[in-house]
């Protein structure tokens, strides 16, 4: 978690809560038919009914209401049989409607948790709820002095569901801990790509400061335009430096929305804060209470996956791996199930553990989504590894081998067999080669008699290089020890 940050020696408690809108991964929009594909040109993948023509009725995306059961499942929530969707009343040039269908009162995930940290600085962070809500259009302000701003309404009903967290975070760094925990939580139970940079993950944070010890809470502001988690960690650092220093002088913070300027790196007024009063929220009238039978629950309950703190557990009892490699292992799901699945064909998972966390993450350069394109299955990589533990190849040749498998896909045994790469563990073929060896270093010979036997590696090295890494190791270390010792004879 880091050190304390610097409003502790200030005497100052920052009291953070965040609020995330993760894109639920669906074809279509939550009302509408329309395509939530990113990329696409302007206003092209809009309809009468995410354009909030007169007349049209919302019908509700079966398959986003599962992924975010899957998703309030997965935080520890109560899911509530009945939720309620409402009108989320505001103007402004990218919402055509003039309002947002959301969930106010009763949302459809109450409570529920998520951890942060290791070891004693492990803590947990409360969730307030999580409801489902439509996306707004986006504005793109004109950057050459026009003034003018155009607006693209295809996000206009993408379905999003909403995180609210409890006022629980500390530090910039825990919230920072909490966004990296929570996108790969979402990326883990497929509910989410997780790609700020799109917008399918977003991130408001909501700040205040009181003095340390202190169970008041002071007045917050909320910082929107949060497009990383490095900015919402910087934007936090900015805004609780100067709500300390309103303090200290006297004054008075005032509650008010905030722009964060990344290019800039100031924080700028948006409006004064909003309430929700402000939004006049009441029920939709376009749609009847959302029912969620036992039986669909429980149906639903069954697609959430073995999630990443309990797999890292698992990890850890079942194949006696150390935290660190069961940590890395189980950043994506892609990743684990690969290591998974090679561990338990080679019959060595701490040999497994080294290939995937090397030789695998190096291959896709530490980006696992790649490992869906890589030609190498795990069952592969796996029989790979059980011809390094049997003896029949070195380490040295395995990485070879590993680099065609890479490429190809191929079976280990037969590049072995094309390559000429099968390891030599003929007692007579490795003498002649370390005969020559000897011959050809007479004063490393006279040394080793003589007493010096780091000269030994030498030897070895020398043999290696002539078999060209084929040579069994174990057995040449012993029969050149032995061709030695007969010349002291």
């Amino acid at each position: 978690m880091g050190a304390p940050h610097e409003s502790a020696a200030r005497g100052y408690e920052p009291v953070i809560g965040l609020e995330v809108h993760c894109q639920l991964l669906t074809r279509s929009k939550i009302f509408c038919s329309c395509s939530t594909a990113f990329g696409a040109p302007p206003n092209s993948q809009v309809c009468p009914v995410c354009l909030g023509h007169p007349g049209v009725l919302p019908v509700l995306n079966r398959r986003a209401v599962e992924l975010a059961v899957v998703l309030g499942l997965a935080l520890g929530s109560k899911i509530r049989e009945v939720s309620v969707f409402a009108r989320k009343n505001y103007f402004y040039p990218d919402l055509p409607k003039g309002y947002q269908i959301s969930q106010y009162d009763l949302p459809l995930c109450d409570g529920g948790s998520l951890q942060i940290g290791t070891g004693d600085a492990r803590r947990t962070i409360g969730i307030t709820r999580l409801h489902l809500e439509e996306d707004a259009g986006k504005m793109k302000h004109a950057e050459d002095g026009s003034g003018r701003s155009l607006v693209d309404l295809n996000r206009c009903g993408v379905p999003l569901i909403e995180i609210v967290t409890e006022p629980d975070l500390r530090t910039p760094e825990e919230a920072h801990d909490f966004l990296e925990r929570l996108k790969q939580l979402v990326q883990y139970i497929g509910v989410c790509d997780g790609n700020m940079e799109g917008g399918s993950l977003r991130c408001d944070a909501n700040v205040s400061v009181r003095p340390r010890g202190s169970e008041a809470l002071g007045t917050k502001t909320e910082i929107k335009n949060l497009n990383s988690f490095r900015n919402v960690q910087r934007a936090l650092e900015h805004e609780i430096r100067r709500q300390i220093a309103v303090l200290e002088s006297a004054g008075r913070v005032e509650g008010a929305t905030l722009l964060w300027d990344a290019t800039r790196d100031r924080l700028q007024v948006m409006r004064t804060k909003e309430e929700a009063h402000d939004y006049r929220y009441f029920p939709e009238p376009d749609l009847l209470p959302l029912v969620l039978a036992e039986e669909w629950i429980a149906a639903i309950r069954g697609m959430v996956p073995e999630l990443p703190e309990a797999r890292r557990a698992r990890f850890v009892r079942e194949y006696a791996l150390p935290e660190y490699d069961a940590g890395v292992l189980t950043a994506t799901r892609e990743l684990a199930g690969f290591y998974e699945a090679a561990a338990r064909r080679s019959g060595d998972a701490k040999l497994a553990s080294n290939w995937v966390m090397t030789e695998l993450l190096g291959a896709v350069k530490g980006d696992t989504e790649r490992l869906r394109n890589l030609p190498l299955t795990p069952e592969r990589l796996g029989d790979l590894l059980a011809l390094i533990t049997s003896g029949a190849i070195s380490g040295k040749i395995a990485k070879a081998v590993f680099e065609e498998m890479a490429v190809s896909g191929g079976e280990p045994g037969a590049i072995i067999e094309a390559c000429g790469l099968s390891q030599i563990v003929d007692p007579d073929a490795i003498r002649a080669l370390i005969a020559e060896v000897l011959a050809a270093n007479a004063p490393q010979v006279v040394d080793y008699l003589a007493g010096h036997e780091r000269v030994l590696p030498h030897f070895i090295g020398q043999v290696m290089k002539a078999s060209r890494g084929r040579a069994n190791p174990e057995l040449t270390n012993r029969l050149l020890r032995e061709a030695l010792e007969a010349r002291r004879e």
